[in-house]
Protein backbone atom coordinates (compact mmCIF):
# COMPACT_ATOMS: atom_id res chain seq x y z
CA UNK A 1 0.00 0.00 0.00
CA UNK A 2 1.27 3.84 -0.82
CA UNK A 3 2.70 5.68 2.14
CA UNK A 4 0.52 8.43 1.85
CA UNK A 5 -2.44 6.31 1.38
CA UNK A 6 -5.58 7.27 3.74
CA UNK A 7 -8.76 6.86 4.03
CA UNK A 8 -10.53 10.28 4.76
CA UNK A 9 -13.36 8.66 6.44
CA UNK A 10 -11.21 7.01 8.58
CA UNK A 11 -9.73 10.11 10.20
CA UNK A 12 -11.03 11.98 13.03
CA UNK A 13 -11.18 15.58 10.91
CA UNK A 14 -13.92 13.73 9.08
CA UNK A 15 -15.89 12.33 11.53
CA UNK A 16 -15.60 16.02 13.25
CA UNK A 17 -17.19 17.41 9.82
CA UNK A 18 -19.50 14.53 9.95
CA UNK A 19 -21.00 15.38 13.54
CA UNK A 20 -20.56 19.42 12.43
CA UNK A 21 -22.59 18.53 9.31
CA UNK A 22 -25.07 16.47 11.57
CA UNK A 23 -25.52 20.37 13.57
CA UNK A 24 -26.18 22.36 10.70
CA UNK A 25 -27.58 20.46 7.26
CA UNK A 26 -30.86 21.52 8.28
CA UNK A 27 -29.71 25.60 8.91
CA UNK A 28 -31.45 27.67 5.59
CA UNK A 29 -28.24 29.89 4.12
CA UNK A 30 -30.43 32.84 4.81
CA UNK A 31 -30.17 32.23 8.00
CA UNK A 32 -26.51 32.22 8.36
CA UNK A 33 -26.73 35.63 6.15
CA UNK A 34 -29.22 37.22 8.99
CA UNK A 35 -27.10 35.62 11.97
CA UNK A 36 -24.10 37.12 10.47
CA UNK A 37 -23.74 40.42 8.59
CA UNK A 38 -20.26 39.90 7.61
CA UNK A 39 -20.53 36.68 5.86
CA UNK A 40 -20.03 37.97 2.29
CA UNK A 41 -16.97 39.48 3.62
CA UNK A 42 -15.47 36.00 5.54
CA UNK A 43 -16.90 33.90 2.89
CA UNK A 44 -15.05 34.99 -0.11
CA UNK A 45 -11.64 36.03 -1.65
CA UNK A 46 -10.05 38.72 -3.74
CA UNK A 47 -7.02 37.63 -6.28
CA UNK A 48 -5.94 39.60 -9.17
CA UNK A 49 -8.80 39.94 -11.69
CA UNK A 50 -10.96 37.33 -9.49
CA UNK A 51 -13.31 37.57 -6.97
CA UNK A 52 -14.93 34.09 -5.78
CA UNK A 53 -17.51 34.66 -3.26
CA UNK A 54 -18.47 31.11 -1.28
CA UNK A 55 -20.66 32.63 0.95
CA UNK A 56 -23.92 31.37 -0.68
CA UNK A 57 -23.22 27.73 0.63
CA UNK A 58 -24.93 25.31 3.72
CA UNK A 59 -21.47 25.77 6.10
CA UNK A 60 -19.88 28.55 7.91
CA UNK A 61 -16.47 29.56 9.33
CA UNK A 62 -16.38 26.40 11.27
CA UNK A 63 -16.92 24.20 8.25
CA UNK A 64 -14.01 25.57 6.82
CA UNK A 65 -11.99 25.03 9.67
CA UNK A 66 -12.59 21.57 9.94
CA UNK A 67 -11.91 21.27 6.47
CA UNK A 68 -8.64 22.65 7.03
CA UNK A 69 -8.14 20.19 10.18
CA UNK A 70 -8.95 17.44 7.21
CA UNK A 71 -6.28 18.79 5.08
CA UNK A 72 -4.04 19.07 7.51
CA UNK A 73 -4.32 15.41 8.62
CA UNK A 74 -3.80 13.83 4.98
CA UNK A 75 -1.00 16.18 4.71
CA UNK A 76 -2.11 17.73 1.12
CA UNK A 77 0.81 20.61 1.43
CA UNK A 78 3.26 17.43 1.39
CA UNK A 79 1.02 15.92 -1.66
CA UNK A 80 1.01 19.48 -3.63
CA UNK A 81 4.99 19.57 -3.31
CA UNK A 82 5.53 16.28 -4.73
CA UNK A 83 3.19 17.35 -7.19
CA UNK A 84 5.19 20.22 -8.43
CA UNK A 85 8.30 18.92 -7.71
CA UNK A 86 7.87 16.16 -10.59
CA UNK A 87 7.31 13.12 -8.30
CA UNK A 88 5.46 10.29 -9.70
CA UNK A 89 2.25 10.53 -7.87
CA UNK A 90 0.64 8.82 -11.39
CA UNK A 91 1.50 5.86 -9.30
CA UNK A 92 -0.52 3.52 -11.65
CA UNK A 93 1.55 4.08 -14.65
CA UNK A 94 4.97 5.42 -12.83
CA UNK A 95 4.80 8.62 -14.05
CA UNK A 96 4.88 12.20 -13.04
CA UNK A 97 2.11 14.74 -13.42
CA UNK A 98 3.83 18.12 -14.83
CA UNK A 99 1.22 19.50 -17.10
CA UNK A 100 2.31 22.63 -14.20
CA UNK A 101 5.59 22.51 -15.63
CA UNK A 102 4.71 23.84 -19.03
CA UNK A 103 3.75 27.39 -17.66
CA UNK A 104 6.49 27.68 -14.96
CA UNK A 105 8.64 30.38 -14.62
CA UNK A 106 11.68 28.46 -12.89
CA UNK A 107 14.43 27.61 -14.37
CA UNK A 108 14.58 23.92 -14.14
CA UNK A 109 12.88 21.10 -12.90
CA UNK A 110 14.75 17.64 -13.08
CA UNK A 111 13.33 14.22 -13.94
CA UNK A 112 15.38 11.51 -14.76
CA UNK A 113 17.91 13.26 -14.64
CA UNK A 114 17.40 16.06 -17.43
CA UNK A 115 15.75 19.39 -17.00
CA UNK A 116 12.94 19.29 -18.90
CA UNK A 117 12.53 23.24 -18.66
CA UNK A 118 14.74 23.26 -21.36
CA UNK A 119 13.16 20.75 -23.07
CA UNK A 120 9.73 22.63 -22.91
CA UNK A 121 11.86 25.84 -23.92
CA UNK A 122 13.16 24.48 -26.67
CA UNK A 123 10.16 22.73 -28.34
CA UNK A 124 7.95 25.93 -27.64
CA UNK A 125 10.71 27.97 -29.41
CA UNK A 126 9.93 25.69 -32.75
CA UNK A 127 6.07 26.14 -32.38
CA UNK A 128 6.34 29.60 -31.89
CA UNK A 129 8.94 30.02 -35.32
CA UNK A 130 6.35 28.02 -37.40
CA UNK A 131 2.97 29.68 -35.83
CA UNK A 132 4.18 33.12 -36.46
CA UNK A 133 5.32 32.42 -40.72
CA UNK A 134 1.77 30.95 -40.59
CA UNK A 135 0.17 33.63 -39.14
CA UNK A 136 2.24 36.40 -41.20
CA UNK A 137 1.96 34.35 -44.78
CA UNK A 138 5.37 33.47 -44.83
CA UNK A 139 4.46 30.16 -45.29
CA UNK A 140 3.34 28.28 -48.46
CA UNK A 141 1.71 25.29 -49.08
CA UNK A 142 2.56 23.13 -52.31
CA UNK A 143 0.57 25.60 -54.73
CA UNK A 144 2.86 28.13 -53.31
CA UNK A 145 -0.13 30.06 -51.48
CA UNK A 146 -0.78 31.39 -47.78
CA UNK A 147 -2.29 29.21 -45.67
CA UNK A 148 -5.80 29.65 -44.70
CA UNK A 149 -7.37 27.28 -42.55
CA UNK A 150 -6.33 24.85 -39.62
CA UNK A 151 -7.69 21.49 -39.16
CA UNK A 152 -7.02 20.11 -35.49
CA UNK A 153 -7.34 16.34 -35.69
CA UNK A 154 -7.69 14.80 -31.88
CA UNK A 155 -10.40 13.79 -29.53
CA UNK A 156 -10.94 14.21 -26.01
CA UNK A 157 -8.01 16.84 -24.28
CA UNK A 158 -6.84 16.67 -27.77
CA UNK A 159 -9.65 18.41 -29.17
CA UNK A 160 -11.44 19.84 -25.98
CA UNK A 161 -8.97 22.10 -24.64
CA UNK A 162 -7.90 23.48 -28.10
CA UNK A 163 -11.52 23.82 -29.33
CA UNK A 164 -12.66 25.50 -25.96
CA UNK A 165 -9.56 27.98 -25.69
CA UNK A 166 -10.19 29.01 -29.12
CA UNK A 167 -13.71 29.69 -29.05
CA UNK A 168 -13.16 31.72 -25.57
CA UNK A 169 -10.60 33.45 -26.84
CA UNK A 170 -12.41 34.76 -30.43
CA UNK A 171 -11.74 38.29 -29.83
CA UNK A 172 -8.28 37.31 -29.62
CA UNK A 173 -8.39 35.47 -33.36
CA UNK A 174 -6.09 36.50 -36.08
CA UNK A 175 -7.41 36.17 -40.03
CA UNK A 176 -7.23 32.26 -39.72
CA UNK A 177 -10.04 29.90 -40.22
CA UNK A 178 -10.07 26.52 -37.25
CA UNK A 179 -11.94 23.41 -37.98
CA UNK A 180 -11.96 20.59 -35.24
CA UNK A 181 -12.55 16.83 -36.33
CA UNK A 182 -12.97 14.85 -33.38
CA UNK A 183 -15.40 12.24 -33.48
CA UNK A 184 -15.77 9.17 -36.01
CA UNK A 185 -18.40 10.66 -37.72
CA UNK A 186 -17.72 10.35 -41.61
CA UNK A 187 -20.72 12.55 -42.36
CA UNK A 188 -19.18 15.29 -40.51
CA UNK A 189 -15.32 14.58 -41.78
CA UNK A 190 -16.49 15.01 -45.22
CA UNK A 191 -18.35 18.26 -44.72
CA UNK A 192 -15.40 19.80 -43.50
CA UNK A 193 -13.47 18.90 -46.46
CA UNK A 194 -16.49 20.04 -48.83
CA UNK A 195 -15.58 23.53 -47.15
CA UNK A 196 -11.80 23.55 -47.57
CA UNK A 197 -8.98 24.08 -49.80
CA UNK A 198 -5.90 21.47 -49.62
CA UNK A 199 -3.23 24.06 -50.98
CA UNK A 200 -4.40 26.29 -48.21
CA UNK A 201 -5.13 24.39 -45.21
CA UNK A 202 -2.90 23.19 -42.32
CA UNK A 203 -3.80 19.99 -40.38
CA UNK A 204 -2.41 19.19 -37.22
CA UNK A 205 -3.10 15.67 -35.94
CA UNK A 206 -2.92 15.46 -32.05
CA UNK A 207 -2.37 11.37 -30.20
CA UNK A 208 0.07 11.03 -27.57
CA UNK A 209 0.23 7.55 -28.87
CA UNK A 210 -0.61 8.43 -32.72
CA UNK A 211 -2.71 5.19 -32.08
CA UNK A 212 -6.13 6.37 -30.91
CA UNK A 213 -8.16 4.86 -33.63
CA UNK A 214 -11.01 8.02 -33.83
CA UNK A 215 -8.06 10.56 -34.93
CA UNK A 216 -5.78 7.76 -36.94
CA UNK A 217 -8.65 6.97 -39.11
CA UNK A 218 -10.04 10.95 -39.38
CA UNK A 219 -6.43 11.10 -40.31
CA UNK A 220 -5.90 8.27 -42.84
CA UNK A 221 -8.89 9.75 -45.01
CA UNK A 222 -7.53 13.20 -44.84
CA UNK A 223 -4.41 12.47 -46.07
CA UNK A 224 -6.73 10.38 -49.06
CA UNK A 225 -8.65 13.00 -49.11
CA UNK A 226 -5.42 15.69 -49.89
CA UNK A 227 -3.06 12.95 -52.02
CA UNK A 228 -6.05 13.52 -54.62
CA UNK A 229 -4.64 17.06 -55.24
CA UNK A 230 -0.93 16.52 -54.61
CA UNK A 231 1.47 13.96 -54.23
CA UNK A 232 3.14 12.55 -51.39
CA UNK A 233 6.10 14.89 -50.63
CA UNK A 234 3.72 17.28 -49.81
CA UNK A 235 2.17 16.23 -46.79
CA UNK A 236 5.13 17.25 -45.01
CA UNK A 237 4.04 20.69 -45.77
CA UNK A 238 0.58 20.39 -44.47
CA UNK A 239 0.85 17.73 -41.94
CA UNK A 240 1.91 18.87 -38.01
CA UNK A 241 1.71 16.25 -35.31
CA UNK A 242 1.92 16.22 -30.99
CA UNK A 243 2.93 13.42 -30.50
CA UNK A 244 5.06 10.91 -27.95
CA UNK A 245 5.37 8.37 -31.21
CA UNK A 246 7.47 10.07 -33.45
CA UNK A 247 8.21 6.72 -35.65
CA UNK A 248 4.39 6.14 -36.26
CA UNK A 249 3.81 10.10 -37.05
CA UNK A 250 7.28 9.91 -39.56
CA UNK A 251 5.25 6.63 -41.31
CA UNK A 252 1.98 8.59 -41.48
CA UNK A 253 4.58 11.13 -43.69
CA UNK A 254 5.17 13.96 -41.40
CA UNK A 255 8.08 15.75 -41.35
CA UNK A 256 10.96 16.04 -38.86
CA UNK A 257 10.27 19.84 -38.02
CA UNK A 258 6.54 19.63 -38.13
CA UNK A 259 6.28 16.70 -35.17
CA UNK A 260 6.80 18.07 -31.85
CA UNK A 261 7.07 15.95 -29.06
CA UNK A 262 4.15 15.23 -25.93
CA UNK A 263 5.92 14.18 -22.91
CA UNK A 264 4.42 11.15 -20.65
CA UNK A 265 4.32 13.06 -17.78
CA UNK A 266 1.57 15.24 -19.45
CA UNK A 267 -1.89 13.58 -19.62
CA UNK A 268 -4.33 14.15 -22.42
CA UNK A 269 -7.13 16.03 -20.15
CA UNK A 270 -4.21 18.95 -19.22
CA UNK A 271 -2.36 18.87 -22.91
CA UNK A 272 -3.83 22.54 -24.15
CA UNK A 273 -0.26 23.67 -22.57
CA UNK A 274 1.85 21.55 -24.60
CA UNK A 275 2.60 20.44 -28.18
CA UNK A 276 -1.29 19.73 -27.98
CA UNK A 277 -2.07 23.26 -28.17
CA UNK A 278 -0.28 24.11 -30.91
CA UNK A 279 -4.00 25.36 -32.62
CA UNK A 280 -4.24 27.88 -29.95
CA UNK A 281 -0.88 29.31 -30.40
CA UNK A 282 -1.40 29.41 -34.24
CA UNK A 283 -5.31 30.91 -33.40
CA UNK A 284 -4.31 33.84 -30.93
CA UNK A 285 -0.20 33.93 -31.83
CA UNK A 286 2.16 33.23 -29.52
CA UNK A 287 3.09 36.70 -27.52
CA UNK A 288 -1.43 35.76 -26.44
CA UNK A 289 -0.45 31.97 -26.10
CA UNK A 290 2.08 33.30 -23.46
CA UNK A 291 -0.18 35.03 -21.20
CA UNK A 292 -2.56 32.10 -21.54
CA UNK A 293 0.29 30.25 -19.60
CA UNK A 294 1.24 32.75 -17.51
CA UNK A 295 -2.06 33.00 -16.07
CA UNK A 296 -2.08 29.94 -15.50
CA UNK A 297 1.21 29.39 -13.66
CA UNK A 298 -0.13 32.66 -11.57
CA UNK A 299 -2.87 30.64 -10.37
CA UNK A 300 -0.83 27.77 -9.68
CA UNK A 301 1.61 29.77 -7.60
CA UNK A 302 -1.40 31.08 -5.70
CA UNK A 303 -2.58 27.09 -5.24
CA UNK A 304 1.21 25.98 -4.09
CA UNK A 305 1.76 29.16 -1.65
CA UNK A 306 -1.56 30.09 -0.23
CA UNK A 307 -2.99 28.97 3.20
CA UNK A 308 -6.10 26.79 2.59
CA UNK A 309 -8.57 28.92 4.13
CA UNK A 310 -7.65 31.76 1.26
CA UNK A 311 -6.81 29.03 -1.10
CA UNK A 312 -9.57 29.49 -4.26
CA UNK A 313 -8.73 25.64 -5.51
CA UNK A 314 -9.14 24.00 -2.30
CA UNK A 315 -11.96 26.12 -0.70
CA UNK A 316 -13.72 24.45 -4.35
CA UNK A 317 -12.64 21.01 -3.96
CA UNK A 318 -13.63 21.40 -0.08
CA UNK A 319 -17.37 22.15 -1.31
CA UNK A 320 -17.63 19.44 -3.89
CA UNK A 321 -16.25 16.88 -0.94
CA UNK A 322 -18.94 19.04 1.25
CA UNK A 323 -22.05 18.45 -1.11
CA UNK A 324 -20.84 14.97 -2.61
CA UNK A 325 -20.12 13.37 0.56
CA UNK A 326 -21.73 14.74 2.89
CA UNK A 327 -24.96 16.12 1.26
CA UNK A 328 -25.19 13.29 -1.13
CA UNK A 329 -25.94 15.98 -3.93
CA UNK A 330 -24.45 13.56 -6.92
CA UNK A 331 -24.25 16.64 -9.67
CA UNK A 332 -22.42 20.14 -10.13
CA UNK A 333 -23.47 22.41 -12.80
CA UNK A 334 -20.94 24.28 -14.41
CA UNK A 335 -23.02 28.01 -15.42
CA UNK A 336 -20.43 30.60 -17.74
CA UNK A 337 -22.30 34.07 -18.18
CA UNK A 338 -20.57 34.41 -21.64
CA UNK A 339 -21.05 32.70 -24.83
CA UNK A 340 -17.78 32.45 -25.54
CA UNK A 341 -17.48 30.00 -22.74
CA UNK A 342 -19.94 27.70 -24.16
CA UNK A 343 -17.32 25.17 -24.48
CA UNK A 344 -16.41 25.59 -21.04
CA UNK A 345 -18.76 23.26 -19.06
CA UNK A 346 -17.80 20.22 -21.99
CA UNK A 347 -13.98 20.62 -21.13
CA UNK A 348 -14.84 20.64 -17.32
CA UNK A 349 -16.66 17.55 -17.75
CA UNK A 350 -13.78 15.17 -18.88
CA UNK A 351 -10.86 17.01 -16.94
CA UNK A 352 -13.24 16.14 -13.61
CA UNK A 353 -14.95 12.76 -14.37
CA UNK A 354 -12.18 11.20 -16.76
CA UNK A 355 -9.75 12.45 -13.74
CA UNK A 356 -11.71 11.61 -10.60
CA UNK A 357 -14.65 9.34 -11.71
CA UNK A 358 -12.63 6.44 -9.78
CA UNK A 359 -14.08 3.43 -8.04
CA UNK A 360 -11.10 2.32 -6.28
CA UNK A 361 -8.31 4.19 -3.44
CA UNK A 362 -4.65 4.10 -4.19
CA UNK A 363 -3.75 1.14 -2.64
CA UNK A 364 -6.12 -0.91 -5.20
CA UNK A 365 -9.03 -1.14 -2.91
CA UNK A 366 -12.80 -0.95 -3.52
CA UNK A 367 -14.15 2.64 -1.87
CA UNK A 368 -17.03 2.85 0.26
CA UNK A 369 -17.41 6.28 -0.62
CA UNK A 370 -18.37 8.69 -3.24
CA UNK A 371 -15.95 10.32 -5.71
CA UNK A 372 -16.32 13.00 -8.93
CA UNK A 373 -19.60 14.35 -9.17
CA UNK A 374 -21.66 14.38 -12.75
CA UNK A 375 -20.57 17.66 -14.18
CA UNK A 376 -22.63 19.82 -16.49
CA UNK A 377 -23.64 22.65 -17.50
CA UNK A 378 -24.54 25.64 -20.48
CA UNK A 379 -24.22 29.20 -20.85
CA UNK A 380 -26.25 31.76 -19.13
CA UNK A 381 -28.54 33.45 -19.96
CA UNK A 382 -29.97 30.40 -22.23
CA UNK A 383 -29.68 28.08 -19.46
CA UNK A 384 -32.30 30.05 -17.36
CA UNK A 385 -34.77 29.13 -20.09
CA UNK A 386 -34.41 25.50 -20.22
CA UNK A 387 -32.93 23.62 -17.20
CA UNK A 388 -32.95 26.33 -14.07
CA UNK A 389 -36.81 25.24 -13.85
CA UNK A 390 -35.19 22.08 -12.00
CA UNK A 391 -32.42 23.76 -10.20
CA UNK A 392 -35.23 26.09 -8.64
CA UNK A 393 -38.25 23.66 -7.90
CA UNK A 394 -36.79 20.32 -8.73
CA UNK A 395 -36.26 17.78 -6.29
CA UNK A 396 -32.76 17.42 -6.95
CA UNK A 397 -30.41 19.52 -5.81
CA UNK A 398 -27.56 20.81 -7.69
CA UNK A 399 -24.62 22.94 -6.27
CA UNK A 400 -23.85 25.30 -9.37
CA UNK A 401 -20.39 27.83 -10.53
CA UNK A 402 -21.45 30.74 -11.81
CA UNK A 403 -18.76 32.63 -14.05
CA UNK A 404 -19.39 36.05 -15.00
CA UNK A 405 -16.92 39.17 -16.22
CA UNK A 406 -17.13 42.68 -14.73
CA UNK A 407 -15.81 43.66 -18.30
CA UNK A 408 -17.51 42.97 -22.02
CA UNK A 409 -14.57 42.93 -24.94
CA UNK A 410 -16.57 45.74 -26.94
CA UNK A 411 -17.78 47.50 -24.04
CA UNK A 412 -21.38 47.04 -24.58
CA UNK A 413 -22.71 48.23 -20.73
CA UNK A 414 -26.12 47.78 -21.09
CA UNK A 415 -25.82 43.95 -22.11
CA UNK A 416 -23.32 43.50 -19.87
CA UNK A 417 -25.47 45.22 -17.03
CA UNK A 418 -28.65 42.65 -17.74
CA UNK A 419 -26.18 39.88 -18.22
CA UNK A 420 -24.45 39.56 -15.02
CA UNK A 421 -27.76 41.31 -13.05
CA UNK A 422 -29.22 37.90 -14.46
CA UNK A 423 -26.29 35.70 -12.99
CA UNK A 424 -26.45 37.33 -9.38
CA UNK A 425 -30.44 37.47 -9.46
CA UNK A 426 -29.83 33.57 -10.41
CA UNK A 427 -27.59 33.11 -7.41
CA UNK A 428 -29.79 35.02 -4.96
CA UNK A 429 -33.01 33.21 -5.79
CA UNK A 430 -31.33 30.19 -5.47
CA UNK A 431 -30.55 30.60 -1.90
CA UNK A 432 -33.59 32.68 -1.11
CA UNK A 433 -36.75 31.03 -2.70
CA UNK A 434 -40.38 32.91 -1.80
CA UNK A 435 -41.98 29.81 0.00
CA UNK A 436 -42.97 32.74 2.59
CA UNK A 437 -44.50 34.79 -0.11
CA UNK A 438 -46.83 32.38 -1.97
CA UNK A 439 -49.67 30.13 -0.94
CA UNK A 440 -50.18 28.92 -3.91
CA UNK A 441 -47.49 25.63 -4.04
CA UNK A 442 -47.06 25.43 -8.20
CA UNK A 443 -45.40 29.06 -7.83
CA UNK A 444 -43.34 28.52 -4.45
CA UNK A 445 -39.65 28.32 -4.22
CA UNK A 446 -37.84 26.89 -1.04
CA UNK A 447 -34.79 28.28 -1.82
CA UNK A 448 -31.29 27.59 0.19
CA UNK A 449 -30.00 26.06 -3.44
CA UNK A 450 -25.84 26.43 -3.34
CA UNK A 451 -23.76 28.28 -5.54
CA UNK A 452 -20.82 29.93 -5.90
CA UNK A 453 -20.19 32.76 -7.80
CA UNK A 454 -16.53 33.16 -10.01
CA UNK A 455 -16.50 37.28 -11.05
CA UNK A 456 -13.38 38.08 -12.82
CA UNK A 457 -12.62 41.31 -14.54
CA UNK A 458 -12.50 40.39 -17.81
CA UNK A 459 -12.05 37.45 -20.32
CA UNK A 460 -8.59 37.69 -21.77
CA UNK A 461 -5.58 35.04 -22.45
CA UNK A 462 -4.67 36.00 -18.79
CA UNK A 463 -7.55 35.27 -17.01
CA UNK A 464 -8.89 32.21 -18.86
CA UNK A 465 -5.62 30.42 -18.25
CA UNK A 466 -5.82 31.04 -14.08
CA UNK A 467 -9.67 29.97 -14.32
CA UNK A 468 -8.38 26.92 -16.37
CA UNK A 469 -6.12 26.26 -13.47
CA UNK A 470 -8.44 27.13 -10.59
CA UNK A 471 -10.58 23.62 -11.68
CA UNK A 472 -7.06 21.70 -12.63
CA UNK A 473 -5.87 22.57 -9.14
CA UNK A 474 -8.72 21.53 -7.77
CA UNK A 475 -9.18 18.14 -9.33
CA UNK A 476 -5.96 17.43 -8.18
CA UNK A 477 -6.65 18.84 -4.29
CA UNK A 478 -9.76 16.38 -4.20
CA UNK A 479 -8.05 13.25 -5.63
CA UNK A 480 -5.89 13.68 -2.61
CA UNK A 481 -8.90 14.23 -0.69
CA UNK A 482 -10.49 11.07 -2.02
CA UNK A 483 -7.68 9.01 -2.14
CA UNK A 484 -7.88 8.33 -5.64
CA UNK A 485 -5.40 8.26 -8.35
CA UNK A 486 -7.07 11.24 -10.16
CA UNK A 487 -4.21 11.17 -13.77
CA UNK A 488 -4.93 7.62 -14.72
CA UNK A 489 -8.07 6.29 -16.98
CA UNK A 490 -8.42 3.12 -17.44
CA UNK A 491 -12.13 3.43 -17.85
CA UNK A 492 -11.64 3.93 -20.89
CA UNK A 493 -9.78 0.98 -22.01
CA UNK A 494 -12.97 -1.50 -22.04
CA UNK A 495 -14.81 0.27 -24.23
CA UNK A 496 -11.62 0.01 -26.67
CA UNK A 497 -11.05 -3.47 -26.27
CA UNK A 498 -14.88 -4.50 -26.90
CA UNK A 499 -14.97 -2.10 -30.19
CA UNK A 500 -12.10 -4.37 -31.26
CA UNK A 501 -14.52 -7.57 -31.18
CA UNK A 502 -17.59 -5.74 -32.41
CA UNK A 503 -15.56 -4.15 -35.24
CA UNK A 504 -14.74 -7.73 -36.62
CA UNK A 505 -18.01 -9.27 -36.36
CA UNK A 506 -19.40 -6.34 -38.89
CA UNK A 507 -16.29 -7.35 -40.84
CA UNK A 508 -16.75 -11.13 -40.61
CA UNK A 509 -20.29 -11.31 -40.53
CA UNK A 510 -19.72 -13.66 -37.82
CA UNK A 511 -22.04 -12.18 -34.69
CA UNK A 512 -22.73 -15.37 -32.45
CA UNK A 513 -20.43 -14.89 -29.75
CA UNK A 514 -22.57 -11.99 -28.08
CA UNK A 515 -25.35 -11.47 -25.74
CA UNK A 516 -28.79 -11.45 -27.68
CA UNK A 517 -29.34 -7.63 -27.83
CA UNK A 518 -25.63 -7.09 -29.73
CA UNK A 519 -26.43 -10.11 -31.70
CA UNK A 520 -30.27 -8.50 -32.52
CA UNK A 521 -28.26 -5.22 -33.06
CA UNK A 522 -25.75 -6.36 -35.32
CA UNK A 523 -28.35 -7.98 -37.53
CA UNK A 524 -30.23 -5.17 -37.64
CA UNK A 525 -27.03 -2.86 -38.63
CA UNK A 526 -25.46 -5.82 -41.43
CA UNK A 527 -29.37 -6.55 -42.72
Amino acid sequence: MPKDSINPTKTSSWKKLQNHFNDIKEIPINNFFASDHNRAKKLSISLKNFFFDFSKHNINEETISLFVDLLNEIDLKKSIKSYFAGDKINLSENRAVLHTALRTKKKEIIIDGNNIVSDIKKVENQINSLTKKIINGSYRGFSGDKITDIVNIGIGGSDLGPAMVIDSLKHYRNHLNFHFINNVDGDYLHGILENIRPETTMFVIVSKSFNTVETLTNATTIRNWFLQFTSDESIGKHFIGSTSNVKKAKDFGLSDEKIFPFWDWVGGRFSLWSSAGISINIAIGPENYQNLLDGANYMDEHFKNEEFSKNIPVIAACLTVWYNNFFDYRSHAIIPYSEYLKNFPRFLQQLSMESNGKQTDKSGKFLNYSTAPIIWGDTGTNAQHSFFQLLHQGKKIVPIDFIGFKESKKGDKKHQDILIANMFAQSKALMTGNVNKSKNNHKSFRGNRPSTTILIKHLNPFTLGSLISIYENKIFTLGVIWNILSFDQFGVELGKKVYSEIMKNIESGRIDDNDSSTILLLKKYLS
